[in-house]
């Protein structure tokens, strides 16, 4: 959510910020909205201090024994109660429509974001790792001998439909482990809380996300009105709405390992082969509630959480800032880290970390007091994948296969497979 104040301190600043986006200025609309509610506010407040004096020159009427004047202040009093009522009305209405259109519009971008159109215009900050060569045409994860048995797309569409999967015996387990392994580097290791957080949720966190109004489309919904959760930001970034938090209670650093849902509304056609792209799928979401002085740093520590994942697993990787037309709409700044896939011959994203600034703490209204006093500020939320489960298991299947069909599997591994370090070409541990 937008500053009213600020746009209405510079306008052109706030147009300025939109058009990086690609976007048409909104501050004449944005204002206009804010100065009829304004003024329906300051009507309502005038005719509620008429009826105020009103109120108080009745009793004196009655006291004189005046009739008339006594019925005419009378009637007065109940018109402006009336008009009192119907101004805070619209002034309501108006409210919610300038929250509604306020809610709709992007977040700023910060300024070192690059100028850009597409994912064309993303800037590489940082690659890792050697891009393996094979003595054969390497295979993607679902053609590989030993992936293919225990990776089963046929079933789980006549289960569930289609950009679905079902994961068993082995790869089930590596799939598994992958996710241990996150958890417990950042838990051990990177000073994150683990939460179990619910994957329903309500209308409120989702808007307080910035998943709501516009993206509604992209998520699934119950009859009863619940959300499943896109990701497990949701969650653990409302664990903070509604608070007023000590300045020194923060950062507050969370992680989970969540079922995930999207429905992929604007993504028709892309991906359709595998499980790149899955309706439901399983992530290790990585939250940071900060001080807004520290939050730019807070980022880079976030990004160098997630790239630890791939370097410990052996996963050539490049990181890009995000230019401004490819990034998402609360974001301030994103960093995506993409890893390298051999059957693709292409680098694809695995995680993106996003710093949102104060976007999402007003929506959700959680503040911290500052040390040396003052009025309440707003918190600054970030989040980011550390890492997509599935997709790291591609990874991690792709760029480990061998000729034979068998899969060489990260080191890392092995305390959480019984000590094994390969898939067999029979899709057994070994």
């Amino acid at each position: 959510m937008h500053d009213i104040r600020a746009i209405r301190e510079n306008p052109e600043a706030f147009d300025a910020a939109l058009a990086r986006r690609g976007d048409a200025p909104m501050s004449s609309e944005v204002l206009k909205l804010d100065e009829a509610r304004r003024a329906k506010i300051a009507a309502a407040e005038n005719a509620q201090a008429e009826q105020n004096k009103a109120s108080k020159e009745v009793g004196a009427a009655k006291a004189k024994g005046d009739e008339a004047e006594f019925e005419r202040l009378r009637a007065l009093v109940g018109q402006k109660k009336e008009e009192v009522a119907a101004m805070r009305a619209e002034a309501n209405e108006l409210d919610a429509q300038l929250t509604d259109m306020l809610a709709r519009l992007p977040n700023r971008p910060a300024d070192d974001v690059p100028d850009g159109a597409d994912e064309n215009d993303n800037v590489e900050v940082n690659r890792w790792g050697d891009i393996p060569t094979f003595d054969f045409e390497p295979k993607e994860h679902y053609e590989i001998a030993g992936v293919a048995a225990s990776m089963d797309f046929e079933t789980a569409a006549k289960i569930s439909g289609s950009r679905f999967v079902l994961l068993s015996g082995a790869v089930a387990r590596i799939h598994r482990a992958l996710a241990q392994l996150m958890v417990d580097t950042h838990v051990d290791e990177n000073g994150l809380t683990e939460v179990n957080p619910p994957v329903l949720v309500k209308d409120e966190a989702m808007y307080g996300t910035d998943k709501l109004p516009k993206f509604g489309e992209d998520s699934y919904r119950t009859e009863e009105g619940m959300w499943l959760v896109p990701t497990s930001e949701v969650p653990l970034t409302y664990i903070m709405a509604d608070h007023v938090v000590d300045a020194d209670y923060l950062p507050r650093r969370y992680t989970a390992h969540t079922l995930c849902f999207r429905s992929e509304a604007g993504s028709a056609g892309r991906d359709t082969a595998g499980m790149l792209r899955q309706h439901q799928f399983e992530k290790v979401e990585m939250v940071s509630v900060t001080h807004p002085d520290n939050s730019d740093a807070e980022q880079k520590r976030m990004l160098r959480c997630a790239e630890d994942i791939l370097e410990r697993l052996g996963i050539p990787y490049r990181t890009v800032i995000l230019c401004t037309g490819d990034m998402g709409f609360g974001a301030r700044r994103t960093f995506d880290i993409e890893a390298w896939v051999p059957g693709q011959k292409t680098y694809r994203e695995i995680s993106s970390v996003s710093t949102t600034g104060d976007f999402q703490a007003r929506r959700m209204n959680a503040r911290f007091k500052p040390k040396d006093g003052g009025k309440p500020q707003f918190v600054h939320t970030l989040n980011g994948s550390g890492l997509a489960v599935g997709r790291c298991l591609i990874a991690v299947l792709e760029n480990g296969q061998q000729a034979d069909g068998s899969v060489k599997l990260p080191e890392v591994l092995a305390p959480y497979l019984g000590g094994k370090t390969a898939l067999t070409a029979d899709g057994t541990l070994a």
